[in-house]
């Protein structure tokens, strides 16, 4: 008798190398294959997409593709071995070949999800390459909450696969147990369904989007991302906040990167004694350099706001270009030195908020004693 067809654990040894050698080709050659593939099946779909990178779509495919092929070859090789009878043993109800076998299934069904976690990567790869094309956040955005949202369903098939394929499950009674235990979780988690449905309300509404700087009771910062259940808020101490987005939608949200402007708003309080020649100079002055920053200022007002025994009070108000908050606080910031400059020049002198107070001698005489006071 030949070597090749002696027989161990109810197999000849030509099987048992035939299937080693097949498992120990797709294992070494894994990455290989499935970069081939990954570049075969680009060459399709860059018919129809060539804004998206090649490498970037191999690199996002052939992982998951090289472990699919190389769970499914193998479980195809070793399908063809018979089942040693030594190894017929149970485990609990199970027969050990059923668990083998139920358990390679399961792997199958567990790296094709992940498979198909991937091309929906890629699809939204696909919609975000079309940016340049004049794509708004609400697109962005848009592509970020489908992408999460088909993952979550493939999630939920591969699951229902997993308890078909290698449970056996009726899935029929499954579904009609979970729809009964889906009306007792919903209203057990019914915070958890209001936050899922305003954040539909938030992606079709758009109040605000990812990258926006928003304010919301007290929490203000950059939207960093919205989910299904909370939008995460980069605060300007740089926490990082998750607010409830049924909170999002019932709250009033100021979105600060949607103002058309910013406002500005300044006061100089000078001594009472101020000359109004003085006066109506710095305002002439002041008007002159906000008209010269056109257009970064736009329209301002510069007016003498209030005359009262204590202060003489000159209100400067002016709107710039939405800038960011750095560009914002630069532009202030030069009209502080302007009008510094311009004080000392005009020799002009600031409220001191200083108080006399007077003591009276009680027990008579002339005599007083006068205090100065700075508060």
């Amino acid at each position: 008798m030949d070597i090749l067809d002696r027989i161990i654990l109810d197999n000849s040894i030509r099987n048992l190398l035939i299937v080693s050698g097949a498992i120990a080709l797709i294992s070494l050659f894994r990455k290989t294959l499935s970069k081939y593939l990954a570049s075969l099946l680009y060459l399709i779909i860059g018919r129809s997409w060539p804004s998206v990178e090649k490498q970037s779509f191999i690199g996002l495919i052939f992982k998951p593709l090289g472990w699919f092929l190389t769970i499914l070859i193998s479980f195809l090789a070793i399908a063809k071995l018979n089942f040693p009878s030594s190894w017929n043993f149970n485990i609990y109800e199970f027969t050990f070949h059923e668990i083998i076998q139920k358990s390679g299934i399961c792997l199958i069904i567990i790296y094709f999800i992940r498979l198909v976690r991937s091309f929906i990567d890629f699809i939204s790869l696909i919609l975000e390459s079309k940016k340049a094309t004049g794509k708004d956040k609400g697109e962005d955005q848009l592509i970020v909450f489908f992408r999460d949202f088909l993952k979550t369903i493939a999630y939920i098939i591969g699951l229902l696969l997993i308890l078909k394929a290698g449970f056996n499950v009726n899935l029929s009674s499954v579904l009609t147990g979970l729809s009964i235990v889906g009306a007792a979780l919903a209203l057990a988690a019914k915070e958890s369904i209001e936050n899922l449905i305003a954040s539909f309300i938030i992606f079709f509404d758009k109040p605000f989007f990812t990258g926006d700087t928003v304010k919301i009771n007290n929490v203000n910062g950059v939207v960093e991302h919205i989910g299904l259940r909370s939008t995460r808020i980069r605060t300007t101490e740089k926490t990082l906040v998750s607010v409830p987005n049924k909170q999002m939608v019932d709250s009033v949200v100021d979105n600060w990167s949607k103002r058309t402007e910013r406002r500005a708003e300044i006061k100089f309080e000078f001594a009472p004694t101020t000359p109004a020649n003085k006066i109506e100079g710095f305002i002439k002055k002041t008007n002159t350099y906000l008209e010269q920053k056109s257009p970064d200022i736009g329209s301002s007002s510069v007016y003498f706001a209030d005359f009262s025994k204590n202060s003489v009070c000159v209100a400067v108000e002016f709107f710039t270009l939405p800038f960011s908050m750095a560009e914002f606080l630069d532009t202030k910031q030069q009209f502080n030195l302007f009008a510094k400059k311009c004080i000392e020049e005009e020799d002009m002198k600031l409220n001191t908020a200083g108080n006399d107070i007077t003591i009276l001698n009680s027990e008579g005489g002339d005599g007083m004693t006068k205090i100065n006071s700075i508060v």
